[in-house]
């Protein structure tokens, strides 16, 4: 028995984590204009630089099922019978749904579809995870229940210059909650248990999301008995995700502490300059 695993790119895996486990990233679309992109080929330059012009603004595009299908054809005539697909929360949108679908008629490997019910980090550790599972022996029958369980470990916070990119794509799902783009507000968020993405208050400053985010952790840490995988992530904004980092783990020297850029697929709909913490169970610890 021989185990795939395919994702998308807003996991934002590294090309090493990649290669390690031996993971098929397919590319969402981002649409800059007339013109459209996969993600894996525009560069964070072209698109930030786009961002502050005044065209129309950037669009996504899901991985298409043709795409799927030609990935698990591929994957099956390579001698896999069966495929862990792990994809962008369906909070967000609407393609697990119709992978699921896709799958009940599909008969050249056995798929097994897994909802991250969020994005970025949490999505990509879920796949490490995979990885690291396959790698010991495991079956996807063993391995879907474990993924699911380190989802449940997950918290997530996030932080937003404005809430004109969310409002706008309508991945805000209670966006009159919160009046998000008065002056040096910092709107904070998180993603529901149905993955949907809710603003849950706002902030002066970024320093003082980022003590609310560091609050819910230290929370979190007297209530768990395993250890924690916190990943820091960010939008164009690397050297406040070093300063964020370089105090995360002196302030908590038990976690482990990485950090993970948002691309164009994620970044379209939050803005420049957002930053967050995810946190779940290290996946290294299972």
């Amino acid at each position: 028995m021989r185990t795939a695993i395919v994702t998308d790119t807003a996991s934002y895996l590294t090309p090493e984590q990649i290669k390690q486990f031996h993971i098929v990233v397919l590319p969402i679309t981002v649409i800059l204009g007339d013109q459209q992109y996969a993600e894996s080929k525009l560069s964070l330059r072209t698109f930030y630089d786009y961002l502050k012009t005044d065209q129309e603004l950037p669009t996504t595009a899901q991985v298409s099922l043709g795409q799927i299908e030609e990935a698990y054809d591929r994957l099956a005539g390579e001698g896999y019978d069966e495929i862990i697909s792990i994809h962008l929360s369906s909070g967000i949108t609407s393609f697990l749904n119709n992978l699921r679908m896709f799958c009940k008629t599909y008969t050249k490997a056995k798929i097994y579809p897994v909802d991250s019910l969020v994005a970025s980090a949490g999505e990509a550790n879920m796949c490490l995870l995979a990885g690291q599972l396959i790698a010991n022996g495991n079956a996807a029958t063993d391995i879907v229940p474990q993924l699911e369980d380190l989802r449940d470990t997950m918290g997530v916070y996030f932080a937003v210059d404005n809430l004109s990119h969310l409002a706008r794509t309508g991945r805000l799902s209670n966006r009159s909650a919160i009046i998000g783009n008065l002056l040096n507000i910092k709107p904070l968020l998180t993603f529901n248990d149905e993955g949907k993405i809710i603003a849950i208050g706002k902030e002066r400053t970024m320093k003082k999301a980022f003590r609310f985010m560091t609050d819910k952790l230290q929370t979190t840490l007297t209530q768990v008995d395993y250890p924690l995988l916190v990943t820091v992530i960010n939008a164009n904004n690397a050297d406040l995700a070093d300063d964020w980092t370089a105090e995360l783990t002196d302030q908590f020297p038990e976690v482990r502490v990485v950090q993970s850029q948002l691309g164009p697929a994620i970044s379209v709909h939050t803005g420049e300059k957002t930053m967050g913490l995810i946190w779940q169970r290290d996946w290294q610890s299972y």
